[in-house]
């Protein structure tokens, strides 16, 4: 397989020369010009970033920020390592990433913290004329998701939702046999994020990997906020990884938008087993009534006629899954099983595995780059991803996920919560482009001009 590293530091990405697929487009900067980029939040997910942007040789990380002195020091060594100067650090209080975005020689950032400082930290970095990338998902509220749009509306600064599962291999492809008709007119999908992830809700460092049962003040990495959501919130807190794929399949906000949405929760019971099974009935946490139901439904109406449902399950012992199905008036692709069924193509009321008709209709993006990706990150998604928000800083131009997109797929959060709260009472989603769904173009990248 062919070296990333080698590929990345030896070819000037000018040379890629790909106006059609997610996020490569030519640069306005020259060959000798860098983009300097600063990191707010060097975790786990924050360093994953770090290793890709060192591996390119038209970036300089100037600046980075976290609370957690260990992690700065785990950045700085990758950034001494990678032959970078040192960079500017901040992180004496919570609200140090200020001054970073006050830095002249930052011309974007990538925000990777926990989801509360999320949207204000985007909007904050708008504010300073910073091209913004934000982990997911993006907002908490249905104001905070207004907020980055005005933002983005008053100040015309950019900000991009790192959404990576939107360039997901399978989903490309499928995404191209979607745009080439295969499935006919679309009618209905499914996805969600089914995902066991009791082991990172609960880990104090000292027992064993995947077994302990603290969290908050006791807790490491994203125990340390991420549960707390579990026990506040009965909502799916974390939507975008399937829905995100699926509303550029259905032209969510160019051509499409979400009308309605109703949702229910089972009861939670997930975690008090978990913390009985590893901590006892005596543990103290035993004793918390975890808010947030285990199985999260919601069934979203398009303007078009589909339905979406999406399930949030991520406190039960399961595989992992994105359950994603599309399905059109000719036939339909399951993720689960990996199976495919074409009218005229597939045998009669047989699926297909999917596999050769993935084949078939790889994207060329992946087709063309996909050995220098494998090893980026998540199958090679954050290679892609991170590109793609390189590319579009480089042009100050649009990102290919933007922030009408963010505004409108991290409102399932609050609207499913609301829902939730009301016996499953369909939530009106509101209209983040104010009309404009109706004439936006669409998705640069969906267009066959390869």
């Amino acid at each position: 397989m062919a070296s990333r590293r080698t590929f990345i530091k030896n070819t000037s990405m000018v040379s890629i020369g790909l106006m059609a697929v997610p996020g490569f487009a030519r640069q306005r900067f020259s060959a000798a010009d860098k983009l300097n980029v600063g990191l707010i939040g060097v975790g786990l997910r924050g360093t994953n970033h770090l290793e890709n942007l060192l591996l390119r040789k038209d970036v300089n990380v100037t600046a980075i920020c976290d609370v957690d002195n260990a992690r700065i020091s785990i950045a700085k060594k990758l950034i001494s390592e990678a032959g970078g100067k040192s960079p500017k650090v901040f992180g004496a209080n919570d609200n140090d990433y200020k001054n970073l975005l006050a830095l002249d020689d930052i011309d974007a950032v990538i925000i990777a913290t926990p989801w509360l400082w999320h949207t204000r930290m985007t909007v904050d970095a708008m504010e300073a004329g910073k091209y913004a990338g934000v982990e997911v998902s993006a907002s908490n509220t249905l104001e905070e998701c207004w907020d980055l749009v005005n933002t983005h509306e008053r100040t015309g600064t950019h900000m991009m939702i790192l959404e990576n599962v939107n360039y997901r291999r399978d989903i490309l492809a499928v995404l191209q046999m979607v745009k080439q008709n295969v499935f006919g007119e679309l009618v209905h999908f499914r996805c969600g994020y089914q995902h066991d992830l009791r082991h990172v809700k609960f880990n104090d460092g000292k027992t064993a990997y995947g077994k302990g049962v603290e969290f908050g003040d006791k807790g490491i990495s994203e125990s340390k906020w991420r549960t707390a959501h579990s026990v506040k919130r009965n909502a799916d807190v974390y939507p975008t990884h399937g829905l995100g794929p699926i509303a550029v399949m259905a032209d969510i906000n160019r051509g499409n938008r979400f009308v309605s949405m109703t949702s229910h929760a089972t009861k939670g019971i997930g975690l008090h087993n978990y913390i009985v099974e590893h901590g006892g009935e005596q543990h103290p946490n035993a004793k918390i009534k975890f808010k947030q139901g285990d199985v999260i439904t919601s069934t979203i109406n398009t303007a078009n006629g589909e339905t979406i449902i999406i399930t949030h399950d991520c406190n039960l012992p399961r595989p992992y899954s994105l359950g994603f199905r599309v399905q059109g008036a000719n036939g339909l692709w399951e993720v689960d099983g990996s199976r495919m069924y074409i009218n005229g193509k597939s045998e009669p009321h047989s699926w297909d595995d999917a596999k050769p008709w993935l084949e078939k209709y790889d994207h060329p993006l992946w087709k063309k780059y996909g050995g220098y990706a494998l090893d980026a990150g998540h199958g090679g998604m954050d290679f892609f991803v991170i590109n793609a928000f390189i590319e579009s800083a480089k042009q100050q131009i649009a990102p290919p996920l933007d922030a009408y997109d963010a505004a409108a797929w991290s409102a399932v959060t609050p609207l499913s919560e609301v829902s939730i709260a009301n016996n499953g009472e369909p939530q009106d989603f509101p209209d983040f482009t104010r009309g404009l769904w109706m004439n936006r173009e669409p998705y640069e990248w969906m267009k066959e001009t390869y």
